[in-house]
């Protein structure tokens, strides 16, 4: 039923369209995330601007929606009430250069690190957040100063233009395609509110969003190392943030539609967007899954849907804050809603039975810190944990097969040697009643990390003050280098070892 992503290819008129949508679902939440970091509404505009702008035309994944976010925002509000602004905008350009910087070294690899389960946490836990954020809407300060529900008429008129919102969104296409289903609701929503007078909150009533160019300035703070110790911590979890989000939210289209994006590209796009953001005034910030989402589903698949969409921003700013200000919340809101119910892997209850009970508690896990704390915690601890479980479960995974050919027994090692099975290694051996001559034959097996290298030479020390004599066979050129260059504690036999290929990173 919600399955909203149609899998065509690039077309000038559906980016256009697409863009525009867009635009007006960037508004608020530009907004809404410059209030979570403490900063001027325009700082939130400008930073969607400046990162969607340069993201699109440089970025390695066309049709990505990226801009200012919360995930980013949550991290800078303690810098900005110690600090003030200034500080934000280094500490912004700061992170652009170590965003680039990962991009130059060709990281953006390791993003294939993240599991299948942590990815289906990611997307949960992010489906999730943008539901509980569009949740604010529906609230208003009272009279007392306190945030409380909407009451009578009010809660009636927003829930019944939601469900318009969300209605035409889903049923249009059904009808046609010509035009994005998101916009006519939006536009059709906007235009009922204005002709039958209806009483609900616009996009005006959050914040006026006109004003100028953004304006080049070199952030005031002092030039000294004092000021990078200052922004240096912010700087990092804000790269790495922003990194993760992006890349994930990489990996998440390219499975949408079935094309292949460029990491290391995209974090230099990323950083570049954000060097240029702290120097024009703009806070920062990163891919958008949600705003992605919204341009997948109708119809953007180039760089053009996402030029339009901070183009089209960028002329609300200067010119149409007048006509977007008419525009209720809750066409926004609906629009939202179903980026939400396309977002969550509603399959991921279907396989939560048939999946391992480790990878089950991993997807959960990943979503409950994704909603208690912010994506990058949820991630690395997602990714720390699955490795955790791989380690345990290839650990068990080490066995020998023994045989004894003229008075040489051989052990021939299966499963990887690493920190993990080291002591079960040890109890696989019998060095009081084995022959003089001992082998073991690691033709299926191979030395991981030092931890293995510590206990070959554990074993054979064991073989040594028996005077018997240990010989490695079979070993790869990578395992042979690990124990020369420890110094050849043990001695190794290298006749007949295989050439292990390796895979590399074919991501530009």
């Amino acid at each position: 039923m919600f399955n909203l992503i149609g899998k065509t290819t690039e077309n000038p008129k559906n980016d256009i369209l697409s863009g525009l949508t867009v635009a007006l679902a960037l508004i608020p939440e530009a907004v809404a995330f410059a209030f979570v970091a403490g900063v001027n509404p325009l700082v939130g505009l400008y930073a969607a601007f400046m990162v969607g702008i340069i993201t699109s035309i440089f970025g390695g994944r066309p049709g990505m929606i990226s801009g200012a976010t919360g995930a980013m925002a949550v991290v800078m509000v303690a810098l900005v009430a110690q600090q003030g602004v200034q500080y934000l905008f280094a500490a912004v350009v700061l992170t652009g250069l170590i965003q680039m910087s990962f991009g130059f070294f060709k990281l953006g690899k390791f993003i294939r690190l993240v599991p299948q389960p942590v990815m289906l946490g990611f997307v949960n836990g992010l489906a999730i957040v943008i539901f509980l954020s569009q949740l604010g809407q529906f609230k208003f300060i009272d009279d007392a100063g306190t945030l409380a529900w909407l009451e009578g008429n009010s809660m009636l008129v927003m829930l019944a233009l939601v469900g318009i919102t969300m209605a035409v969104i889903h049923f249009l296409p059904k009808l046609t395609k010509a035009i994005p289903s998101a916009l006519v609701a939006i536009v059709g929503v906007t235009l009922a509110v204005i002709f039958f007078g209806l009483d609900t909150r616009t996009v005006g009533d959050v914040a006026d969003i006109a004003g100028g160019l953004p304006q080049f300035s070199i952030p005031e703070v002092p030039f000294t190392l004092e000021t990078l110790w200052i922004i240096l911590p912010y700087s990092v979890i804000l790269a790495g943030v922003g990194l993760i989000e992006s890349l994930l939210t990489l990996t998440l289209i390219d499975e949408l539609t079935q094309t292949r994006g460029q990491g290391n590209r995209e974090c230099i796009a990323q950083g570049a967007s954000n060097t240029v953001n702290g120097f024009f005034g703009g806070m920062g910030g990163c891919a958008m899954i949600g705003q992605s989402m919204i341009n997948i589903n109708s119809g953007g698949r180039g760089r053009l849907s996402g030029i339009t969409a901070a183009v089209a921003l960028l002329m609300f700013i200067l010119f149409g804050s007048g006509i977007i200000s008419q525009i209720p919340l809750a066409a926004l809101v609906g629009v939202m809603m179903m980026v939400v119910l396309g977002t969550f892997e509603w399959s991921s209850f279907r396989i939560l039975k048939k999946i391992p009970k480790s990878d089950a508690f991993v997807l959960i896990l990943v979503s409950g810190i994704t909603v208690a704390t912010d994506l990058a915690i949820a991630v690395i601890t997602g990714v720390i944990v699955s490795a955790l479980v791989f380690a345990w479960k290839h650990a068990q995974h080490i066995r020998v097969d023994i045989k004894e050919e003229d008075g040489v027994k051989v052990y021939e090692l299966h499963g990887p040697l690493f920190f993990g099975s080291s002591s079960y290694f040890l109890e696989l051996f019998d060095p009081a009643n084995d022959p003089d001559n001992v082998v073991i034959e690691f033709k299926y097996s191979r030395v991981a990390d030092h931890s293995g290298l510590e206990i070959i030479d554990t074993l054979a020390d064991r073989y040594k003050k028996l005077g018997k004599n240990l010989s490695l066979k079979h070993l790869s050129p990578e395992c042979r280098n690990l124990l020369s260059t420890a110094g050849d504690m043990v001695e190794v036999d290298v006749i007949e070892d295989p050439n292990y290929r390796v895979a590399t990173d074919k991501l530009a």
